[in-house]
């Protein structure tokens, strides 16, 4: 004896139907209890946190926010922004340069880049500030002259020349340049050979093909974790203030020195850094919908 079973007719809007399932009753969402459980336990332990630091009576917050305007954090977090914005402009450039010879056909350039990124990814970005920083106890002159020979053309102290801020800037570009390059080749291998090929058939020369082509298609690869670096790159210029670098934490904590308000002054830089990675993220958003229009389905 076997057991039949109904087959499904066709609906007048071309879509297979059951017999036995009635349309009229309207479909229930599944249900996720536990989901619920775990989203208000969250919420309490969050709410918890913030309850028992608001009524910390370790915690002056009346000091917090006589600080947060103070034309002194204002200038560090200038400062913040100037570092961070000549940072990643030395590490675009660099990067893309990197990145082009490490896709080159001279084996030579290949190893160059190749080495400087191990080494830039591979050393702590707070020890290349402290070599920056320390870099007279190396050299105590930086010059020009002819190679092998004691004829000098130009020659200045180091501690003159690299300063704190000279010192950041170079940490911080370098090191960010090595992350770039690879952010920059993965855009440029994300474009189909065949655009360089056609722009080459075009007449176009190889540079020109690159520049015009290549790289424009690219962007759409190459900006969403460029903006992620530079969010990152923000944020770790508070490595600075061992070097004396003059950015927000290095303010903060030359305040917290003189009126003994160590944490308060942490939480009047950890405003700003919210503040400024909120902004930086909502502008990051806006042009990568705006880089990804005809792309996204």
């Amino acid at each position: 004896m076997t057991e039949t079973t109904a087959n499904p007719t066709l609906a007048a809007d071309g879509q297979a139907r059951h017999p036995n399932v009635d349309l009229s009753v309207p479909p229930v969402p599944v249900r996720h209890p536990g989901q619920w459980v775990i989203g208000a336990i969250a919420v309490l332990a969050v709410a918890a946190l913030v309850l028992s630091l608001a009524q910390n009576e370790k915690l002056d917050w009346g000091t917090v926010g006589a600080y947060l305007f103070t034309p002194s954090v204002l200038q560090g977090l200038l400062v913040t922004f100037e570092l961070a914005a000549i940072g990643m402009v030395i590490g675009v450039a660099l990067g893309i340069l990197l990145a082009l010879a490490r896709m080159s056909h001279s084996r030579v350039l290949r190893g160059l880049a190749s080495g400087y990124i191990w080494v830039f990814r591979g050393v702590p970005l707070l020890v290349q500030l402290l070599v920056w920083g320390n870099l007279g106890l190396l050299f105590a002159t930086l010059g020009v002259g002819i190679p092998f020979t004691d004829l000098t053309l130009l020659e200045v102290n180091t501690n003159v020349l690299v300063t704190g801020f000279v010192a950041a800037c170079l940490g911080l570009g370098l090191h960010e340049a090595a992350y770039m390059a690879e952010v920059v080749r993965g855009g440029i291998m994300s474009v189909d050979p065949g655009q360089r090929e056609a722009a080459i058939a075009l007449g176009m020369g190889g540079t020109t093909a690159m520049r015009r082509v290549v790289l424009p298609q690219a962007m759409r690869v190459i900006v969403p974790p460029t903006g992620n670096q530079f969010i990152s790159l923000l944020k770790a210029t508070s490595l600075v203030s061992v070097i004396a670098g003059g950015d927000l934490l290095t303010v903060v904590q030359n305040i917290g020195a003189v009126n003994f308000r160590t944490l308060e002054m942490l939480f009047v830089a950890t405003f700003w850094y919210l503040v400024v990675v909120s902004v930086l993220s909502a502008l990051q958003h806006i042009l990568e919908r705006r880089l990804s229009r005809g792309y996204t389905r």
